[in-house]
């Protein structure tokens, strides 16, 4: 069966839109038959569950500009706060209501004053803050992680991801991603995307002169 991300991918002069929603769509697929136990299950966000983060996925679909404005003057330019106000919005009262509720926002493109293609990014790291911790292995297509990537690797917005691989050479060794000079840090695209966003546990994927000093930049996040 084709993945929807693949032929989203490959489209003729296609935004980052119709990735983000086929990405949802797997996710959400792949949440469908979650135990109650398993929805507790600790995320690779410090203090979340996969069911919390799953929220936070999908109040970030949900806030325009103006609310999210609004909720960071609210929260007083407390962005911690805000971001923990608006997934208690989010939540609902059972896993199922919170699967429900990210259902409703695949096909969204309601976004915080972000690129979309920042919202891409934010679909896969929070999709693998959920899927790691559950066993779940998704086989992302080549193309979307890799623009993903060339994403991170220019950008500190949201997440530091450009400071954190400053003075270090990326390549990956299954598609075209590389960037930078330095010590080597080779591996899967995937694994340098979550290295880059400060997931320490996708280094032990990552191999070159450079790994260890990339692993001790990433905390837990």
């Amino acid at each position: 069966m084709n993945d929807p991300a693949v032929t989203a991918a490959r489209g003729h002069g296609t935004g980052a839109w119709p990735l983000i929603h086929a990405e949802r769509a797997a996710l959400a697929a792949d949440l469908a038959d979650m135990t109650g136990e398993q929805w507790q299950t600790p995320s690779l966000c410090a203090g979340l569950t996969v069911r919390e983060v799953l929220a936070h996925l999908t109040a970030g679909a949900s806030l325009n500009a103006v609310r999210w404005m609004a909720g960071v003057i609210r929260c007083r330019f407390d962005f911690d706060k805000q971001v923990a106000m608006r997934l208690a919005e989010q939540v609902g009262r059972t896993p199922a209501e919170t699967l429900e509720r990210f259902r409703r926002v695949v096909p969204s493109t309601t976004k915080p004053p972000l690129p979309a293609v920042a919202m891409l990014g934010e679909t896969i790291v929070h999709g693998e803050d959920i899927r790691r911790p559950l066993g779940i292995r998704r086989a992302y297509p080549t193309e979307v992680v890799t623009r993903v990537a060339e994403y991170y690797q220019g950008s500190d917005l949201v997440v530091v991801a450009k400071g954190r691989i400053d003075g270090l050479q990326l390549v990956a060794d299954d598609g075209p991603f590389a960037t930078g000079s330095g010590p080597l840090v080779s591996g899967p695209t995937l694994a340098l995307v979550m290295a880059m966003t400060g997931r320490a546990t996708y280094c032990d994927e990552l191999e070159g002169e450079g790994a260890e000093l990339l692993r001790s930049r990433c905390r837990t996040v």
